[in-house]
């Protein structure tokens, strides 16, 4: 019965957000244009403020927790721990990328969750990436994108961080529809799906931290840079060209 409840829960919140994305999509008549790229912030004051706070959390909690945790785990391990969660993505990764289209990209898919859970002992090794079938990160958030769906208006989350309406929602139908989810709440070990969702977190965190701390050094206004990378980021992921390129700081995506 609390499992029903959980799924019919999801489904509500799913629905809210669908709602939340129509109701913002009129606020683009409030967006700039910085470096390219349009960008809709008609909560840039509230964005600030929430801003500074994740940047006080992250100066005082979790940037000196990360840093403890890189001086306890050697980068192999890091490394391997990424691919590993890469890996378990792969379900929605193939879902994406078959909604959007990208016949050739759900092949790439498949053969890289094949050849990485049998030969890289579960995707701990990115064999498939070593010979020269890489990593595309899709979410539904580009899916959206690829339907035609804006951005919808900026928003700064507290200790998660920045991104667009259309984004998050594309996180949360990732997150619910994720067959992992599904499998762990049916055999009542939420428990292990709360786990790797925090690990999740650690590993992203982990990734971005060296950026963020760059960034801040070299920005006059670091809200702002940080908002500019993100949307080129977005754009670069959506059109399949390298993200890298976006920006001459290298963000990692939000959904890793």
């Amino acid at each position: 019965m609390q499992s029903k409840k959980i799924q019919f829960g999801g489904l509500a919140l799913l629905f809210s957000a669908f709602l939340l994305l129509s109701a913002c999509a009129n606020t683009q008549d409030q967006s700039v244009m910085e470096d390219g790229v349009q960008i809709s912030d008609p909560f840039e004051g509230t964005n600030r403020a929430i801003f500074a706070f994740n940047d006080a959390v992250n100066d005082t909690v979790i940037h000196p927790v990360l840093k403890g945790y890189r001086y306890v785990t050697p980068e192999p391990a890091r490394e391997g721990l990424n691919n590993f969660l890469i890996n378990l993505k792969s379900p929605m990764i193939f879902a994406n990328e078959v909604l959007q289209g990208d016949l050739d990209g759900a092949g790439n898919v498949l053969l890289r969750a094949s050849v990485n859970t049998l030969i890289g002992i579960g995707g701990l090794f990115d064999v498939a990436g070593y010979e020269g079938y890489k990593h595309e990160p899709e979410d539904f958030g580009q899916t959206l994108a690829v339907w035609g769906l804006d951005h919808g208006p900026y928003l700064v989350v507290p200790i998660i961080g920045p991104s667009s309406t259309r984004d998050y929602i594309g996180y949360l139908v990732d997150g619910f529809a994720d067959p992992l989810r599904w499998y762990l709440f049916n055999v009542d070990k939420e428990g292990l799906y709360y786990a790797k969702v925090g690990v999740d977190y650690l590993n992203l965190r982990n990734e971005l931290m060296d950026l963020l701390e760059d960034l801040e050094a070299s920005s006059i206004d670091y809200y702002a840079a940080t908002r500019s990378i993100y949307y080129q980021r977005r754009e670069a992921l959506v059109n399949d060209h390298n993200p890298e390129a976006a920006n001459s700081f290298a963000i990692p995506d939000y959904d890793e």
